[in-house]
């Protein structure tokens, strides 16, 4: 007996031929690029993080932007994806806050900064 083939292989061997000329008939020649200069520079699937579309999207202050690059930093720096609240004190020091007004509870802070508003 030479090759025998029962009628079910060559009944998946044609569903599988002819699923791979399916794939193969490029359905894809008809794409328009659509995207804008700066995507295509950035390159497929690369898009900007969370904290600096925020920042540039006018939803972070320049102050919480600059807390958030320092421990980004510190994070690539030190190799540790959660700095201890330690090393976050560290951070804020470093970026030159200091302790000069009398300790205050936080209802009272929000009342203070819903009254600048």
């Amino acid at each position: 007996m030479e090759e025998y083939k029962s009628h079910n292989e060559n009944c998946f061997s044609a569903r599988r031929q002819s699923a791979a000329d399916r794939r193969s008939q490029g359905r894809r020649n008809n794409i328009v690029d659509r995207r804008g200069d700066l995507d295509r520079r950035r390159g497929p699937g690369r898009r900007r993080p969370d904290d600096r579309k925020s920042a540039e999207e006018g939803q972070m202050t320049d102050e919480q932007f600059e807390f958030i690059m320092a421990v980004d930093q510190y994070k690539k720096l030190n190799s540790r994806p959660f700095p201890t609240w330690t090393e976050v004190l560290d951070i804020i020091k470093t970026l030159g806050y200091r302790k000069v007004a009398e300790p205050c509870s936080l209802k009272d802070l929000q009342n203070q900064a819903s009254s600048k508003k």
